[in-house]
């Protein structure tokens, strides 16, 4: 059969975009530069719903590629797609809805309470870090240097030309910002027309002029504005913006292709394919890049056992130690963090030595559902949390390592290791249950939570019942120790 090349009309483009966006994600993208609408291009495309907040008067030298200027004018086309100003969210869902994407006058993105987006990108690339915080979204994206992945948002994106551009970063930070431009064509701060003095701006040429190297493309107060190097204007300053000396104002490639001026460059595009690529990673694998704390719950008083068990030896270990010695045995980057709750000093200041921070719970007579109180206190929101027991002294780091990865590797919100359909400790939580851990009283622990929501459980299943051992009774440690 002959191969039969079509052409889907803008219309048919948007009407399946809008019915595809219905059971995709919503997008707020800070900013809306021209490295901000390539990553709204890609993420349109796609089937997200996008609203993107600005400043009430952008400084975008790259015009005819961004949407900043819907500010200015109402409306914006970049390439094939239609950016619409809005002065409110329901205003912004309507245009939204119409397969457009949304633009609103918002420097503090205060409409995110409104509009309740699924990811956050800020794409301000103001080269530090102006209030995202990880918790404005379940899923937050930071654009170029300024964010740390883990501490401020979930992911960066790196922003630098080179090898590494477009890059999803999920441990760390953004390369730091030079101030010098990328090369094109062989030229980096050469391309930038900047102001020569403090004043408003004017162009004397529009965005695809070619020009030569001193010819003038605009002024400041009636002080000239030359280029640098020979080729086509491909960014210039809205006319009426307010410049310092300095200031960029526009740029020239040396390249000359006028059509460049008029699509999305490829710096814009690779940005916009590495949020893409973080937002669905995180939406096919929730878990994967999610930090996980470890909890070594440690307060209990060892009534039944009459002495305190976790200070007898086990194996030649004092008991407490097996689990906190499998933990620290497994990979660094395995736990962001590793907690001890225990109202026993000896224990604590032990393993306060060997890389956990130390708890100290007074109150154990009010259960286990204190420590669990007291260890969330001391964990970020975002984080997931492990619990494990020191009183389980056959667990193997093996069982351990494998829970995290059934937790990772799941959509669902919850892991327990299990064995003969018996389901014990450790138990991993998403931070969707924290609420819930926080409300449980008593001596009751995490597993009411596992209960409540059976369908929301990973099991990782092992075969030797030992390892789910939990020592309440010194005959139990007649029968279990090892030969």
């Amino acid at each position: 059969m002959d191969h039969i090349e079509t052409k889907t009309t803008n219309a048919e483009r948007k009407q399946t975009q809008t019915g595809a966006a219905d059971g995709m994600g919503r997008v707020l993208i800070k900013g809306s530069g021209d490295l901000a609408s390539g990553i709204a291009l890609r993420l349109h495309r796609a089937g997200f719903r996008i609203l993107m907040t600005d400043i009430a008067v952008p400084t975008t030298v790259r015009r005819t590629v961004a949407f900043s200027p819907a500010v200015y004018q109402g409306r914006m086309q970049v390439e094939d797609v239609t950016g619409v100003l809005c002065d409110s969210v329901k205003m912004a869902e309507t245009e939204i809805q119409k397969g457009n994407i949304a633009i609103m006058v918002d420097e503090k993105a205060g409409c995110i309470h409104e509009f309740q987006p699924d990811v956050v990108v800020d794409a301000i690339l103001a080269k530090r870090n102006l209030g995202t915080k990880m918790t404005d979204a379940p899923f937050v994206v930071g654009v170029g240097p300024g964010f740390t992945a883990g501490e401020d948002c979930h992911c960066v994106v790196e922003t630098k030309r080179g090898h590494y551009l477009g890059r999803c970063i999920w441990k760390g930070s953004a390369i730091p910002n030079t101030g010098i431009p990328g090369l094109i064509g062989g030229y980096g701060l050469e391309r930038l027309i900047k102001a020569p003095a403090d004043g408003i701006f004017k162009g004397d040429v529009t965005i695809g002029t070619v020009v030569k190297k001193g010819d003038v493309v605009g002024h400041v107060n009636g002080v000239p504005v030359l280029a640098q190097i020979d080729g086509v204007v491909r960014g210039l300053l809205q006319d009426g913006v307010e410049v310092t000396t300095g200031m960029k104002s526009g740029d020239v490639d040396p390249r000359c292709e006028v059509a460049h001026c008029f699509t999305v460059s490829d710096k814009a595009s690779s940005i916009g394919g590495g949020v893409l690529e973080a937002i669905l990673s995180h939406r096919f694998l929730p878990h994967d890049h999610m930090p996980v704390a470890m909890v070594l719950l440690a307060a209990g008083d060892s009534r039944r056992f009459g002495t305190n068990k976790l200070l007898t030896e086990v194996d030649g270990r004092l008991m407490y130690r097996h689990v906190a010695d499998e933990v620290n045995a497994m990979p660094e980057d395995c736990f962001a963090k590793k907690i001890v709750v225990s109202q026993h000093d000896e224990i604590l200041k032990d393993l306060a030595n060997e890389g956990f921070e130390p708890v100290k719970n007074n109150d154990s007579a009010l259960g286990i559902s204190h420590s669990v109180h007291l260890a969330l206190e001391q964990i970020p929101e975002h984080y997931a949390v492990c619990f494990s027991v020191s009183d389980q002294p056959w667990l193997t780091r093996e069982t351990i390592q494998g829970l995290l990865t059934a937790f990772r590797k799941n959509s669902k919100g919850m892991a327990c290791v299990t064995c003969e359909s018996v389901d014990g400790n450790p138990v991993v939580f998403a931070p969707e249950y924290r609420k819930e851990l926080l409300a449980l009283s008593g001596d009751v622990g995490g597993k009411k939570v596992l209960l409540a929501h059976p369908e929301n459980v990973a099991r990782f299943l092992i075969k030797n019942p030992q390892e789910l051992a939990d020592v309440d009774e010194k005959s139990q440690l007649c029968y279990n120790q090892k030969d």
